[in-house]
């Protein structure tokens, strides 16, 4: 795919505000610095993930997107093909396995370490010999893929950022969402997310085919160097200081959903433009982040004139 230069050509940032306000300097814009790249780096990228929950617990009895045992799952790292993450044996001597777990790290693939009775319960042929490896669904872009979309388009970036969603029905449903209210490009962590599976591409109903999905190591390095590139980024959240239909979202943005459960993480929050907020009047705090997610995505898509 063709690799923008993210030094130039940059959209302008039009502050967003609360509408009908004149005065819109209470949205602060957080410092950005200098721009730290595009992808973000981690220290613990290439480490090992100590937490034994399976993300996706529910698994279909034929499983399409797995490859288990120690050859095949070599094989399918060394061929470049598109990788979600490798579950591994812990404390596993084997040389094999080693080399396989130095093949995952180098290609920064997350790595997450089962006991062995975990590994037998996710395992479709019960003989993975101590790796099991799941493959994408569809092959990850680039941010700059992304924003390369919409300059191709002619229209103001339009990116989804997701923080700490880790259903698959959630993201399918999401990324179905998406692609109806012509988002350019989702942005999902490597690490504590859901990713790009079977589950995730069968409820999304064939708009997976049509959205591109970028993974990256650092979701906060990121959001800021979008800030660089001219993106304001609005965060999703039940304390914002606005109703989100109230809220200027005609411009250049990055929406940033959280988890119905623990909403958006600290830094995360830290680092959106403004945060706006979903009326509700019922007894309970928080509604599904697929249902909250599509609120204001179509809120925007209204706000550009569709």
């Amino acid at each position: 795919m063709r690799k923008k230069d993210l030094g130039s050509n940059k959209t302008s940032r039009a502050k967003p505000a609360s509408k009908g306000k004149k005065n819109r300097s209470e949205v602060t814009k957080k410092g950005t610095g200098k721009r730290p790249g595009i992808k973000g780096h981690d220290k613990d990228a290439a480490g090992a993930v100590k937490n034994t929950r399976i993300f996706n617990e529910v698994d279909s009895i034929e499983r399409e997107d797995r490859v288990e045992g120690k050859n095949s799952v070599f094989e399918a790292i060394r061929s470049g093909r598109p990788l979600n993450k490798l579950f591994v044996e812990k404390d596993s001597q084997d040389v094999l396995v080693l080399r396989i777990i130095a093949m995952a790290r180098e290609k920064d693939i997350p790595i997450q370490y089962l006991e062995r009775n975990k590994l037998d319960s996710i395992s479709q042929t019960r003989a993975h010999q101590g790796v099991i490896l799941e493959l994408a669904a569809k092959e990850y872009v680039e941010v700059e893929d992304i924003l390369g979309t919409a300059e191709g388009k002619g229209e103001k970036p339009f990116v989804l950022a997701l923080d700490g969603i880790t259903d698959t029905n959630n993201l399918g449903s999401i990324i179905r969402s998406a692609e109806c209210a012509g988002v350019h490009g989702i942005i999902l962590p490597k690490r504590r997310s859901a990713a790009l599976n079977a589950t995730v591409a069968k409820v999304a109903a064939g708009a997976l085919e049509y959205v591109n999905v970028a993974r990256v190591t650092n979701l906060v390095q990121t959001l800021r160097a979008l800030k660089n590139e001219g993106l304001w980024v609005i965060g999703a959240d039940m304390d914002g200081e606005a109703n989100f239909q109230d809220a200027n979202l005609t411009g250049p943005i990055a929406l940033v959903i959280g988890s119905e459960g623990e909403g958006l993480a600290r830094l995360v929050k830290n680092e959106c433009d403004m945060l706006v907020k979903i009326p509700m009047k019922g007894k309970i705090s928080s509604l599904n982040a697929g249902v909250a997610a599509g609120l204001v995505m179509f809120e925007i898509l209204r706000q550009r004139g569709y």
